[in-house]
C-alpha cells in the first residue's frame, strides 16, 4: 500500500477528507495547542513550579524548529528546552486516548505515558518515566521530510 503524508501545519482550522484508493494517508507535522492567556491560573502555575510543565498560552507561543512524522501537537514546554505533546492527533485535554510524548532539545523523541490519565496520575515523576519511542521521526524541517516522503500537494 502506498503511503502519502498530509502536512497538518497547513490545515489550521480546516477539515479535509482525503480518500485515495490503495493509499494510506498519514498526518504529519508539528502543531501548537496554545490556551487563551485569559485562562492562566494558579493551577497552571503549580504545574510550572512543581513539575516543570509550562503550558503554552497564546501570549507566549514558542517557535518550533522541527517537523514530526506522524503528527505531534505541542501543549507545554519545560525549562530544559523540551516540549510535551500528544501523538497522532491534536491535543484534546478532555480525551484520554492519545500518547503523551516529550521532544528534548536534542530532538530525541521519548514517550511519557500511553494516555493523559496515566500522565496526570504520575505527573510528579514524568521526567523519570521517559522511554525511547521509535514510532516518530523528527526532521529539522518539512523540506527535509519531503526529500524522503511523498506529501499531498493542495496547491494544484
Amino acid at each position: 500500500m502506498r503511503k502519502v503524508y498530509l502536512d497538518r501545519t497547513e490545515l489550521t482550522g480546516a477539515a479535509i477528507a482525503v480518500d485515495l484508493e490503495d493509499t494510506q494517508v498519514i498526518l504529519a507535522g508539528t502543531t501548537m495547542f496554545p490556551m487563551s492567556a485569559h485562562d492562566k491560573n494558579e493551577e497552571y502555575q503549580k504545574y510550572a513550579c512543581d513539575y516543570d510543565i509550562q503550558f503554552i498560552f497564546d501570549d507566549d507561543i514558542p517557535h518550533l524548529e522541527f517537523f514530526t512524522v506522524p503528527h505531534v501537537d505541542i501543549m507545554a514546554k519545560d525549562s530544559k528546552g523540551g516540549f510535551i505533546g500528544t501523538v497522532y492527533q491534536p491535543c484534546d485535554l478532555a480525551s484520554d486516548e492519545r500518547p503523551i510524548c516529550y521532544i528534548n532539545r536534542d530532538l530525541e523523541f521519548l514517550l511519557i505515558s500511553e494516555n493523559l490519565k496515566d500522565f496526570l496520575s504520575n505527573v510528579g515523576t514524568w521526567q523519570d518515566d521517559l522511554k525511547p519511542y521509535d514510532k516518530i521521526t523528527i526532521y529539522r524541517s518539512k523540506a527535509e521530510a519531503e526529500t524522503e516522503l511523498e506529501f499531498i500537494d493542495f496547491s494544484v
